[in-house]
């Protein structure tokens, strides 16, 4: 898929995507980085797009493994059906608030590894809490969970410019939050690591207004 039609159909659905380029090969590589020397039998990613970290987290699900991959855009819905031949490979044409509730239907364990791409800092509260409340109970107690957001955090919300960061958001469902700057994407990114999920969310904290 070329940029300038991953351009439009991201555009189309801005709010979720937050991206109008796909990740670089640095930043796919970044995402994945933490799950290096564990036995991924059960991944989900959100928001995957064209693939790019789709493909790096193949290279390490176990053989048999499975990788749900939750897309709401049906145009990278079926263009990763049709270039992505592989079997553990699960493309699911629905948001990310469904993945407890589908790893419910299709009878599969707690996962132990999820990676986001979605545009967490374009969310409203509620929608990032409709996410993770169903989400944490469905990931094992040593599951690690990636997200990135770009360099700037900034966002519009409620036409206000606000400082957003979401280590903030991750730490109210994760003890350990940590980030990595990657300086070759468009535009630069950090990747957020969270693991020892919380069973119970910490009190929510407010954004920074500039």
């Amino acid at each position: 898929m070329s940029i300038a039609t991953f351009a439009r159909s991201a555009i189309a659905d801005y709010k979720s995507t937050a991206a109008v380029i796909p990740s670089s090969r640095k930043l796919a590589r970044a995402m994945v980085a933490p799950f290096q020397g564990r036995r991924l039998r059960l991944a989900l990613e959100f928001g995957p797009g064209t693939g790019v970290i789709t493909r790096e987290l193949l290279g390490l699900l176990a053989p048999g493994g499975t990788l749900l991959a939750f897309e709401i855009n049906p145009r990278f819905v079926g263009y990763l059906r049709e270039k992505i031949d592989d079997p553990r490979l699960q493309v699911v044409p629905v948001g990310a608030e469904a993945a407890a509730a589908e790893l419910r239907r299709r009878g599969l364990g707690r996962a132990d590894g999820v990676v986001s791409s979605l545009g967490i800092g374009m969310m409203e509260s509620s929608a990032a809490h409709a996410i993770f409340q169903p989400l944490i109970p469905a990931l094992a107690a040593d599951a690690v969970f990636t997200q990135f957001q770009y360099v700037h955090r900034m966002r519009l919300h409620e036409r206000r410019i606000e400082f957003f960061d979401a280590r903030v958001l991750m730490g109210r469902h994760f003890r350990s939050v940590e980030s990595t700057l990657v300086l070759r994407n468009v535009p630069p990114a950090h990747v957020i690591t969270c693991r020892e999920p919380r069973r119970a969310p910490r009190a929510e904290r407010g954004s920074f207004v500039v």
